[in-house]
């Protein structure tokens, strides 16, 4: 059973605005979110607050991920992770 404050960070993600958001951002939560310690959950509920058009060009590749940015290393993840087209909502 998902928890309430996962059941939201999934609606969230989930629910960006657009199609490609919701895949992009929503389907790495999908795959990962159960496994997500306390620090995690913070870190993406932090992260879901960026807009979308930034989220889409940095996980699609258009442009580079802000080596300075305070999530570049999960947004590094999650962009191998759709550019391999995995997760439930490809």
């Amino acid at each position: 059973m998902i928890d309430a404050r996962r059941r939201r960070l999934l609606f969230r993600a989930t629910h960006r605005g657009t199609k490609e958001a919701d895949w992009l951002v929503g389907g790495y939560v999908e795959v990962h979110l159960a496994g997500f310690s306390e620090a995690e959950l913070d870190l993406f509920e932090r992260l879901l607050e960026l807009p979308d058009p930034w989220l889409a060009e940095w996980l699609t590749g258009m442009q580079p991920i802000p080596a300075d940015h305070e999530f570049c290393a999960t947004l590094e993840t999650m962009r191998r992770f759709a550019a391999r087209g995995a997760g439930p909502l490809a």
